[in-house]
């Protein structure tokens, strides 16, 4: 087991099996010495954790653990193309995208769950430029999707 992965394990947050695509994708794509995630819902379980929209029927505080399991699939789908989570170098940018009402302004706090997760488990390593954007609706009714870029070394 990689030291990623016993770092998730002592969070409490052990690392899921890759989730089957939904549609025509691949869950991670390499190229060069970066891997691209495709959205990543919050699966937990194979249930959908805390569906429907901030600023209605979700917290932030919902959202933000959605955001976590967002984080944990990310991770899943680019071992699936590193093979090993130690690899990664660097988490490079962070896309999030939250469904909420048009009067919700709180973005950025819900995409903080993931963001300090990362920081949790890679240090500074973790850190990232970031993007948190409002939306009326996302896959499956979820409350959030994320797609992520990390930096691997060969």
């Amino acid at each position: 087991m990689s030291k990623i992965e016993d770092r998730l394990n002592e969070l409490g947050f052990p690392l899921p099996q890759l989730a089957t695509p939904a549609g025509s994708y691949l869950p991670a794509v390499k190229s060069g010495d970066l891997v691209f995630t495709s959205g990543q819902l919050p699966f937990r379980d194979g249930e959908l954790a805390n569906p429907g929209r901030l600023g209605d029927n979700v917290s932030v505080e919902q959202a933000q653990e959605s955001a976590r399991y967002s984080v944990l699939n990310a991770l899943a789908a680019a071992k699936s193309v590193i093979g090993d989570l130690d690899k990664i170098e660097r988490v490079v940018k962070v896309n999030g995208f939250v469904t909420s009402t048009d009067d919700f302004k709180q973005q950025p706090e819900v995409i903080n769950g993931a963001s300090d997760f990362l920081a949790d488990i890679f240090g500074e390593a973790g850190q990232h430029a970031r993007s948190a954007l409002g939306t009326n609706a996302l896959p499956k009714g979820t409350c959030v999707e994320i797609e992520f870029i990390f930096r691997v070394r060969d």
